[in-house]
């Protein structure tokens, strides 16, 4: 019983602890630092390059388009280029409409990162900007990202996702808007304490000349691209007044897609930057990394159903108060989420069951992802999740 009660112990600390314990402690060595980090943030006159990354998206690029431009940004510092890969609807036709863009198509699909490093081959600028098709940025955004760049230890600056909702979505909107605000909150945390450990593709840029292919074959490139830039000794800065804002996945269909995604790419992106996890060379990366994004992949989705069952265990076996009140409140939890699957199902929109659903929802995705990522299933050239 003893080594029951120490994995059930075990396997809740990694679960507290990448969720947010390991942010706590950050947090509280930041308070015990005897001299606080200066950080020289100035008003930048760099040129930028603002590269959007297309298919099939005629619905949308328009307005995609006419948000860039608004952009309040110099003109004469700032060049928009839009890559189409493949696509064959009237984007790239809507796209040739506006001469301040600047397309770059090509007819064969060959996916986002050979799309990406094609149009790199053309960016001069000082900094490069990656923005999905399919968001909208606040119009103070590039003025945001590059202020950040008069610090020569930053290699990239990432931005924040915001998902909006609408009451005419189910648990995806819900959940994951709430799961990138939480998500924002710990990024927030990482940049202070270090850096950022992954960018999020909607709005994320990088110097330049720091760019390096991440591979023909990676499926979550703004992952690689900006973790490599923090391998070579860079940091990655978060600015939360710089936003991406995008609505929900459809549907729950449509954002387990896209999840299980992500899982495959996350274990294919631990394989690529397994440097990382030497933990001598750099260790607040390798903290950070290790907690935010191994243990997230990897031990969390193994450590729900391995307090759920050590905890029967102990209890059934008669045991101190303290681990039934434990029990209990799992069975309250898994109640919620219960409820949570079945509003869903009725498109009726109510938080706390939402929140419970999506959590245990992410990570059952996770083991699909390892699977797909195991047999090789996952294309890097996908079929995008739709959005509400």
């Amino acid at each position: 019983m003893l080594y029951i009660k120490i994995i059930f112990i075990f396997s809740i600390v990694i679960l507290f602890h990448s969720y947010g314990g390991y942010a706590i402690i950050a947090l509280l060595i930041l308070k015990l630092r005897k001299k606080k980090e200066i950080i020289k943030i100035e008003e930048s006159n760099k040129s930028v390059t603002l590269l959007i990354a297309a298919y099939n998206e005629q619905d949308f690029i328009e307005e995609k388009i006419k948000n860039s431009l608004a952009l309040s940004y110099p003109k004469d510092k700032l060049s928009i280029f839009i890559v189409t890969d493949g696509s064959t609807d009237r984007t790239t036709e809507i796209v040739n409409n506006y001469k301040e863009i600047k397309l770059f198509h090509e007819n064969n699909r060959n996916g986002k990162v050979a799309a990406i490093d094609r149009a790199m081959q053309f960016v001069t600028t000082d900094i490069v900007v990656f923005s999905d098709a399919n968001t909208l940025l606040n119009p103070e955004s590039i003025q945001k990202i590059t202020r950040h760049y008069s610090d020569q230890n930053v290699g990239g600056v990432a931005g924040e996702k915001r998902v909006v909702t609408q009451n005419t979505n189910q648990i995806s909107g819900s959940g994951e808007g709430i799961y990138w605000k939480y998500e924002s909150a710990l990024k927030s945390i990482d940049s202070k304490f270090y850096s950022v450990v992954g960018a999020a593709g909607e709005l994320f840029s990088v110097r330049t000349n720091l760019y390096s292919n991440p591979g023909k074959d990676v499926i979550l490139d703004d992952f690689v691209i900006s973790l490599k830039i923090c391998q070579d000794g860079y940091r990655i800065v978060y600015e939360p007044e710089a936003f991406a804002i995008e609505g929900p996945s459809k549907d729950i269909n449509e954002e387990k897609k896209r999840k299980i995604r992500i899982g495959a790419g996350g274990f294919q992106g631990m394989a690529i930057m397994k440097r990382l996890l030497r933990f001598w060379e750099n260790p607040s990366l390798s903290y950070l990394y290790i907690s935010h994004r191994v243990l997230r992949w990897t031990l969390c989705p193994l450590a729900i159903p391995i307090i759920f069952i050590t905890n029967a265990s102990i209890i059934f076996n008669g045991s101190e108060h303290i681990f039934a009140i434990i029990w209990y409140l799992q069975i309250t939890f898994y109640s919620l989420a219960f409820i949570g699957w079945g509003l869903s199902r009725l498109n009726i929109k109510l938080s706390l069951p939402y929140i419970a659903y999506y959590f245990l929802f992410m990570n059952t995705t996770l083991y699909e992802g390892f699977i797909k990522f195991l047999l090789g299933k996952q294309s890097a050239i996908w079929e995008k999740a739709k959005r509400a």
